[in-house]
Order: C-alpha cells, then structure tokens, then sequence
C-alpha cells in the first residue's frame, strides 16, 4: 500500500471516530460469513458503523486524535473491528445478544465510552448498563414530574374531602 494511501486512510479512520460520540475495539476474525452478515445487519439497524481496520493504521488515527487513548493500544493485537456510535450502550448491548445465542465472537477488546476507556470482554455489563442521553432525559423528566403529581395527587383528594365535608354541613344546616 502506498504511503498516500495510508495517510489517506489513516484521516477517513480519525474523521469517523471524531463523527461518533465513542467506539467499540471488536473481535470479530473467527465469524463466518452468515454471522458476519448478521452481525452487520444488526449494526445497520442500531445505526452504529461497523468498519473493519488494520491495527497500525488505528493507531496512527487515534494518535492523531485529540485525547489520550493510549490505554486502548495493548488491545490492538489481532484483527480488529471498530464500532462507531452516538448511542453508548448500543454496541455493548448488540454484542451481549451475540453472546446469548450462543456465539463465543464478537470479542469485546475495548471501548472508549462518554470520555472513557474500557478494556476487555469483562467489561460488557458495565458498558450495557451505561444509559444513554434520552435515557438520562427521561429519568430526570420522570424525576421532576414525580413531586408534582404528588402535590396534585393530594390536592385532589383534599378537595374531594372538603367538598364532601362542606355538602354534609350543607345538608346538616337544611
């Protein structure tokens, strides 16, 4: 591969993660091609970008990088499969339905999520359970609306007993 070529790659690589709020480091080697295919068309639909890289090519992008993420380096052995996304939990949760079924790949290597590393498949609870911005959304929302439904919940009822309690006295006094 020529040396244009590579820098070439090298900028696609960086300007795809730089697009993405995270990514996933992926071993995915040992799939074949109907798991490969499903894998990508799960990808698809979680809108998360599947791309397979060279290892030295990975690392000269993130090194080109804004941040450090020089933690991740060790994980890039072997053939890696990076996953981009804007959803952080996303990937962690389509790799946790892999490994229901049954499949032993794809591989969590390391993930680089909301401004930090995660290295190893050990790591893939940790990284499903994260919540993502329209969830963090919606438990706030959730939070704030609980007390005002609690005031509106009493004065309901409040009101319901006065009125009972006035038409008693109203018939009391007839």
């Amino acid at each position: 591969m020529k040396k244009e070529d590579k820098g070439r790659i090298i900028q696609e690589i960086a300007e795809t993660i730089k697009a993405y709020n995270g990514f996933y480091l992926v071993e995915t080697a040992g799939l074949n091609a109907e798991k490969t295919s499903e894998l990508r068309r799960a990808c698809f639909d979680a809108d998360i970008k599947l791309m397979v890289v060279k290892n030295t090519l990975l690392h000269k992008a993130l090194e080109s990088l804004d941040g450090d993420y020089s933690e991740l380096y060790p994980a890039l052995k072997e053939s890696t499969s990076l996953m981009c996304t804007n959803v952080g939990n996303a990937p962690a949760k389509l790799l946790k339905d892999f490994v229901k079924k049954g499949d032993t790949l794809p591989l969590l290597k390391g993930a680089y999520v909301e401004e930090t590393v995660y290295l190893g498949a050990d790591q893939l609870d940790a990284l499903a359970a994260i919540k993502s911005k329209n969830e963090l959304i919606a438990d706030v929302v959730a939070l704030l609306q609980s007390p005002a439904k609690n005031v509106v919940s009493a004065l309901q009822s409040a009101g319901g007993k006065l009125h009972g309690i006035l038409e008693t006295l109203s018939q009391k006094e007839n």
